[in-house]
């Protein structure tokens, strides 16, 4: 994969899993870092893009805030152009992140993960919103995530969708697998799609999602991937061990 000029990471699942680091991923960055230029791409909902950064640089990882594209600042980014107010379903922290735009008569309802905040009344107020003329936003859409425990816990999906059947609306996607959300990351590099490889562990929002928008791509067997995935018809460029497999293929 000589022709690969940058690199996006998936953060989640690919560099730690839960509370716990990748072994070897903190240098394997390291030293991809010397060779190409980088971002670092998540749909993590639940904090604020400061507190994913303190995260990785806790792990070992050297990671620039101009480096990191989250859901959430796309998403605030989005609002902001738009001039937009927004009514969100998040987790109290996340909800602080689009305080000075909330409004109880909202452009649009923004949904992200909410955590224990997925309760009727944050999900009535929300629908109440959207039939009141207020348009739909998914910060993200995924199904499900690894979690601190080790195990697979639902994601914010299901519950836009649940939002999506009781209004007839259609959520907009910001975060991945937006294509925009993909060559926001790119263009920051100087480079084109085609000679990006994405590195993730979610095979439709990572790899299907990537390949959509013109890139290259690799699936890490770490974080939530299961073996059924690879009968789902999606197939990736390279199937990694883990993301420390990525310096032997690259060199190749």
């Amino acid at each position: 994969m000589k022709q690969i000029k940058g690199l996006l990471f998936d953060i989640g699942g690919v560099l730690y899993t839960g509370s716990s680091v990748i072994e070897g991923a903190p240098e394997t960055i390291d030293s991809l870092q010397k060779k190409y230029p980088m971002r670092f791409l998540t749909n993590t909902t639940r904090r604020l893009p400061s507190s994913i950064l303190k995260k990785l640089t806790d792990f070992g990882f050297h990671v620039a805030e101009e480096e990191l594209f989250t859901a959430l600042s796309a998403t605030r980014a989005f609002l902001s152009k738009q001039q937009a107010t927004a009514l969100t379903v998040m987790t109290d922290e996340a909800s602080r992140y689009f305080e000075e735009m909330t409004s109880e008569n909202p452009d649009y309802v923004v949904v992200g993960d909410a955590h224990t905040n997925f309760d009727y009344p944050h999900l009535n107020r929300a629908f109440r919103a959207l039939v009141n003329g207020a348009d739909l936003i998914a910060a993200a859409k995924n199904r499900y995530f690894k979690d601190d425990d080790g195990a697979l816990s639902m994601d914010a999906g299901g519950f836009v969708q649940a939002l999506e059947y009781a209004t007839g609306k259609e959520a907009q996607i910001i975060g991945k697998p937006s294509r925009t959300f993909f060559h926001l990351a790119v263009e920051s590099m100087g480079v084109r799609p085609s000679e990006v490889l994405m590195i993730g562990d979610d095979i439709e929002a990572d790899i299907k999602g990537a390949q959509d928008a013109g890139l290259k791509t690799a699936l890490v067997q770490t974080g939530k991937f299961g073996s059924k995935d690879l009968d789902k018809g999606i197939v990736p460029d390279l199937l990694l061990e883990d993301v420390n497999a990525l310096n032997r293929h690259l060199s190749i």
